[in-house]
């Protein structure tokens, strides 16, 4: 690397966070998008009601699960469609080309964390939570299902910290119901 190139580079890295990084690094989505990501997310969060919040958590499924890359979207929509009586856990190998192929999707990472908790390989489907965390923090579809998997483990110190963390994005997750003491 040429001698003025370092210090270009490093005052371009520290001029930036680190989600802009990760943005920088996926383009799954328009900017657009990425603006009404950040809107959504607090929107979610300040929901007055579970109506309005199951409706602004399925525009965030919704571009989640189809993103501006093209070649991303078909091979997802793929998976999904090809479920059928196999459920999730048939499209593993799928699934595994897809992260392969597009390691910073964190919905793909999300997709194979289903499967592997539909299979019953809870330690793995939590693996692929964090990686999907990693990508996603805000992902209430992940941190939701790491509430189930702990819950299903009996782990349930870890459920309820869990729980709360999720609660924190999503107000209104169902799965609060599997602790009383959160109640509204």
């Amino acid at each position: 690397m040429r001698p003025f190139v370092r210090p270009l580079l490093a005052a371009m890295l520290l001029a930036v966070t680190p989600a802009q990084i990760v943005l920088a690094q996926s383009n799954f989505w328009s900017e657009d998008e990425e603006a009404s990501f950040d809107i959504l997310f607090e929107n979610l969060r300040i929901a007055p009601d579970e109506a309005t919040a199951r409706a602004i958590a399925e525009e965030i499924w919704t571009l989640w699960t189809a993103p501006d890359d093209k070649m991303v979207a078909a091979r997802f929509a793929a998976i999904i469609s090809q479920f059928g009586l196999g459920g999730p856990g048939a499209q593993i190998p799928l699934i595994d080309a897809l992260i392969a192929d597009y390691p910073d999707y964190p919905e793909g990472w999300n997709l194979r964390a289903t499967a592997k908790f539909f299979n019953g390989d809870y330690e793995g489907s939590l693996a692929d939570i964090s990686e999907t965390l990693a990508r996603e923090p805000r992902h209430f579809g992940a941190l939701a299902g790491r509430v189930l998997i702990y819950h299903t483990m009996g782990r349930r110190d870890e459920a309820l910290v869990a729980i709360k963390a999720a609660l924190a994005v999503h107000p209104f997750l169902s799965e609060r119901s599997l602790f009383p003491e959160l109640a509204h």
